[in-house]
């Protein structure tokens, strides 16, 4: 199905015309449409224009007003002021529109793809081979998926990319403690889950990080390791294939509880690059983007300087000849550039990174990678940060586990779900299905709707309340719709243009019409707390809707049922839309 014109974007293209054909000197002008707590919506252009052409915008005003079509999408338009135009929209306009989007029969609530698709290649959730995943790594792993199911919905073509931490020093160590212990990765009682893999990569870390201090024959062996490991030695390279492996069944059973889903195409962690580092060294000092400072390759930059006024170098290749983090990212966008052919690179990256991604894309434009058509975008993201208000920590000072803060999430969600559960009626195993929905959404939402520039308080308690600004309340307004839709008998949802809207239908109904244009300015600006504002404010609108307009009622008409069950099915479907490009789930029954 076609995709449905929002009634802003029909009144805005109505209104340009109408300015253009009174006022034709003017040439094309702006509306400034917006909405209006004074009517449906007000447009503050012919001011402007009024200044431009030395007119009165009043009169102007009134030309714009004539020159609108006699039509069926406005009811009233008002003159205000200095000639704002406050315009109130026809409900018959209002209800065909929602009918459109409700008909949608690709299910796409007559949201429509972007006219012209580019490629954009997401990094985004990236552990570290034999290391335990830390609330640290929640907000890039949280805001990234959101971005990747934003993004698609709208048409991007997105490429998925999970740059993990495989490669480096630490991993001769390793290696060389498996050759000395060979039975060392072998999980103690025979467990093969996420959780007993990382027990076991901790342990075999410790015991060779105890010997490799305490031994230094065994430290010297372990850096000749490292040598043989980035030369490519079969034997090492397949220890250190195993060291992956067991980290890969842990990262799957962490994102599983973080209800993500993880392909292994998509992880193309540094060592993925390795091959490239070389090449990209040569092409930046060839062409003069590194230069040589005390035997490293480095790049310099006039705006960035220590406390000492010196110049701080972005160093692509170390002293000792080893390669940089600054080696693996550009090779990464050269490869992202070239071979995926992408034209956004998006990095969900802590905000504390900046400045090495300022450096390394600055970098790769005077190398030519991030030419013209092609941007590279860190989308920064904030601290966790505890109830104290300092960075979220455990009782000892340690830095929290995520499978423990999830673990904790789904409890405190059960315990909640489990309190309402014998109302509807919910079985144990919907009781600990929707414990889980509830307690990652909750987790999810709380990171979602606030700017992901900002730090924010992980606050449990808050993040399952039923009240306020949180993930329960809108999965709650959803199974809320469920239920009537079950009780509605043989009434079914239809729309009914001819009757007239109730104040509280109007609001509900204008608000549903903006979720195609929220999700375009959400995709565009990378900004997934937008959607998570537009669907609280759903839900309120709904909330005010059920207090003024009962849906099942005897007296109402059976025209008036139908209307308003096809109203809260469209809410329904538009939350549950907006929560899955959130990757939260919308329980039928809490």
């Amino acid at each position: 199905m076609a995709s449905v014109p929002s009634l802003a974007s029909t009144l805005q293209q109505q209104l340009a015309d109408a300015l253009t054909a009174a006022l034709p000197e003017a040439g094309t002008a702006d509306p400034l449409l917006r909405r209006s707590d004074r009517a449906d919506f007000q447009a503050n252009g012919i001011l402007a224009l009024a200044k431009k052409l030395k007119g009165n915008p009043r009169e102007l005003a009134g030309q714009v007003t004539a020159a609108l079509p006699a039509g069926e999408l406005i009811k009233d338009i008002e003159v205000s002021g200095p000639g704002f135009l406050n315009i109130t929209l026809t409900d018959k306009a209002v209800v065909e529109t929602l009918a459109a989007r409700y008909a949608d029969a690709e299910g796409r609530l007559g949201v429509p793809l972007k006219a012209e698709a580019g490629t954009t290649v997401i990094d985004y959730a990236q552990p570290n081979v034999a290391k335990e995943m830390h609330v640290g790594h929640l907000r890039s792993a949280v805001i990234g998926d959101a971005m990747v199911k934003i993004m698609e919905f709208t048409g991007e073509n997105v490429v998925r990319r999970h740059h993990i931490g495989d490669w480096g020093t630490q991993f001769g160590m390793l290696i060389q403690y498996l050759i000395e212990h060979p039975g060392a990765l072998k999980h103690q009682g025979g467990a093969s889950d996420g959780e007993a893999a990382m027990s076991t990569l901790n342990r075999v870390y410790k015991e060779s990080r105890v010997l490799f201090d305490s031994d230094e024959e065994f430290k010297a062996r372990s850096r000749d390791r490292v040598v043989a490991l980035q030369a490519g030695d079969p034997e090492t390279l397949e220890l250190w294939q195993g060291f992956v492996d067991e980290s890969k069944i842990y990262f799957y059973s962490v994102f599983d509880k973080l209800d993500m889903e993880v392909r292994d195409p998509d992880i193309v962690g540094e060592s993925g690059y390795n091959d490239m580092l070389e090449e990209t060294c040569r092409i930046l000092e060839e062409t003069g983007v590194a230069v040589r400072s005390e035997g490293a390759l480095c790049v310099f930059f006039d705006d960035v300087k220590g406390p000492d006024g010196n110049q701080v170098p972005l160093i692509v290749k170390k002293t000792n000849g080893g390669y940089g983090y600054a080696a693996t990212d550009l090779s990464a966008i050269r490869n992202r550039v070239q071979d995926l052919k992408a034209d956004t690179l998006l990095y969900v990256v802590d905000a504390r990174q900046s400045l090495h991604f300022k450096m390394v894309f600055e970098t790769a434009r005077r190398a030519g990678w991030l030419g013209d058509g092609v941007k590279a975008v860190q989308l920064a993201f904030g601290t966790v940060l505890g109830k104290d208000g300092k960075p979220f920590k455990t009782r000892e000072g340690e830095t929290v586990r995520l499978e423990d803060l999830l673990d904790e999430a789904v409890q405190r969600a059960t315990s909640v779900v489990r309190e309402k559960a014998g109302k509807v009626g919910l079985s144990e195993d919907e009781i600990v299905e929707n414990g889980r929905y509830v307690g990652v959404g909750a987790v999810k939402y709380a990171d979602l709707s606030t700017s992901a520039v900002r730090d924010y308080k992980f606050d449990l308690d808050q993040m399952v309340s039923l009240n306020g600004d949180t993930s329960v309340y809108l999965q709650y307004a959803y199974a809320r719709i469920q239920s009537i839709l079950r009780k509605a008998g043989d009434a079914v949802p239809a729309a009914h243009p001819e009757l007239a809207l109730a104040p509280a239908e109007r609001a509900l109904g204008l608000h549903l019409d903006q979720f195609g244009e929220v999700l375009s300015e959400v995709a565009s600006g990378y900004e997934p707390h937008k959607l998570a504002a537009y669907l609280y404010q759903l839900a309120s609108h709904l909330t005010t809707f059920y207090d003024q307009c009962q849906v099942l009622s005897a007296e109402n008409a059976p025209e008036v049922v139908e209307n308003r069950l096809f109203l809260v099915d469209l809410t329904a479907r538009t939350l549950h839309q907006g929560m899955e490009l959130l990757g939260i789930r919308t329980p039928e029954r809490l």
